[in-house]
């Protein structure tokens, strides 16, 4: 299907945010998410948009939500929606986002489809999952095993 094809040209998820200037600095001053729009209203209100590249919708059943809780955090922890960020460097991004506020659940974790990736709770009251795509697997990645991160 081509771009002019595509019925959804965008996925813009909305988070309301209580301590909105927190949040704005959590994800884009820290996270480094470029600023698209930011607009404020004459009664206060106020939004910012910004961009975290591609964007893509995963539905999950139950049994994997917790298959992918254990793998990555040891236990059940997932909320509803949880936000994932693919990062060039999981090790490095986690530490600076426990550095910029955000509280970490579960440090840099291989995956079984060899991912790196972190779990943290961050501003705006969202979990995130960090990812690093890792170099295909070339030996038995069944039981996954966990790198040892200081933070």
């Amino acid at each position: 299907m081509s771009q002019a094809e595509q019925r959804v040209l965008q996925m813009r998820l909305v988070v309301e945010a209580a301590d909105y200037e927190q949040a704005v600095a959590f994800y884009r001053d820290v996270l480094g998410a470029p600023e698209e729009l930011a607009v404020d209203g004459p009664d206060g209100e106020r939004v910012t948009i910004l961009q975290m590249g591609r964007a893509t919708l995963e539905l999950s059943n139950p049994a994997q939500v917790a298959m992918i809780d254990e793998i990555e955090v040891g236990r059940r922890v997932a909320p509803r929606l949880r936000v994932a960020f693919e990062v060039a460097d999981a090790d490095g991004v986690t530490q600076e986002l426990v550095s910029g506020g955000a509280e970490l659940i579960a440090p840099p974790t291989v995956t079984p489809w060899n991912s790196l990736n972190s779990r943290l709770e961050a501003p705006a009251a969202l979990q995130i999952s960090l990812f690093e795509e890792l170099a295909p697997a070339t030996t038995d990645t069944r039981h996954p095993a966990t790198v040892p991160v200081e933070f």
